[in-house]
């Protein structure tokens, strides 16, 4: 915990700086989650079609990038929503896409109490 996933169109491969980005949202995530630094990781993984709207996919004129994170229960709404707008500004800073309209959007949610991990 947390378990961060960041999905994000393949067009963004040379454009978002995912290690400085995923740097900068676990200090986020200490910060205003109470998270333990070595308890903070992220996975990206990029698709290889995205579809925007009635958009023609080929043409490459529309980027998403969406993060998912999943914190243990008892957080209250403003924590998540502080930290839902944290990752918003971090991507504005650490995404570019010339050429295309970048959709950002993030979500912080509970994760389910089955929850379970182990570490070797």
């Amino acid at each position: 915990m947390p378990q961060i996933t960041v999905d994000y169109s393949r067009t963004l491969e040379h454009g978002f700086d995912r290690a400085a980005f995923a740097r900068a949202l676990h200090e986020a995530t200490v910060e205003i989650a109470a998270a333990k630094p070595e308890a903070c990781k992220t996975q990206f993984r990029p698709s290889a079609v995205t579809a925007f709207g009635y958009a023609d996919p080929d043409e490459q004129e529309h980027a998403v990038v969406h993060v998912t994170i999943g914190l243990l229960a008892g957080r209250s709404d403003e924590t998540k929503a502080r930290l839902t707008e944290a990752v918003l500004e971090l991507l504005g800073t650490y995404v570019e896409a010339e050429g295309a309209a970048v959709h950002a959007s993030a979500e912080v949610r509970d994760l389910d109490p089955s929850y379970r991990k182990f570490d070797r």
